[in-house]
């Protein structure tokens, strides 16, 4: 019998909220790559309520990308392309576009500040014009949030100086800086936020 697969708890608490927005935001049918697929719990599920979309899961850590390759697999999706080894501070991404959304979920606050401006210059290199940068997660808003996500942002800075939660407005800001604009806040379960940013045509 085969070993159960590595998964995230929150990621099955959210999976479906997630693609709810989607279903509202993204097209039926394209391109989709999505930044720190993590487990591959998102990937599939949204493959899977989106048949006509290729999805391009990528993850830096090997074990994570072998994971998604089983899960895939599991699933008996064939939407899903072969995971790609990505890192945001890489020049170039190792991708073709173009993509019609981009997608990054719960990644922001547990990487340095710099990984969301590279996030946002990368996005606008490999979205088509009108495309969509998707983030998921907890933001602070005026520097403040619910006091369970300012227990998370503590326990982040405490683990990793450089992580905590970002506040909206600059990441905003940072999506402006890359031509990324519109942006579009969903409230989510569990005090998160959906957002929505389109690249200028």
């Amino acid at each position: 019998m085969n070993a159960p697969l590595p998964s995230s708890p929150s990621a099955e608490r959210n999976k479906q909220a997630i693609l709810d927005v989607l279903l509202k935001e993204l097209p039926a049918n394209g391109r989709v790559l999505e930044i720190a697929s993590g487990t591959g719990q998102h990937v599939v599920h949204f493959a899977a309520g989106f048949p006509g979309v290729e999805w391009q899961p990528t993850e830096p850590g090997a074990d994570d990308r072998a994971t998604i390759v089983a899960r895939v697999a599991d699933a008996g999706l064939s939407n899903v392309r072969s995971p790609v080894e990505l890192d945001v501070f890489a020049d170039p991404w190792p991708i073709e576009g173009p993509y019609d959304a981009i997608l990054c979920i719960n990644m922001i606050h547990i990487a340095p500040w710099a990984a969301t401006p590279k996030l946002m210059a990368g996005a606008a290199r490999h979205l088509t014009p009108g495309g969509k940068l998707v983030l998921y997660g907890p933001f602070l808003e005026n520097g403040t949030a619910v006091q369970s996500n300012l227990d998370f942002d503590g326990w982040l800075k405490r683990r990793d100086p450089q992580s905590g939660l970002r506040e909206l407005a600059q990441v905003i800001l940072a999506a402006r800086a890359a031509a990324l604009d519109r942006p579009r806040v969903f409230p989510m379960p569990a005090n998160n936020l959906t957002v929505v940013f389109t690249r200028a045509d």
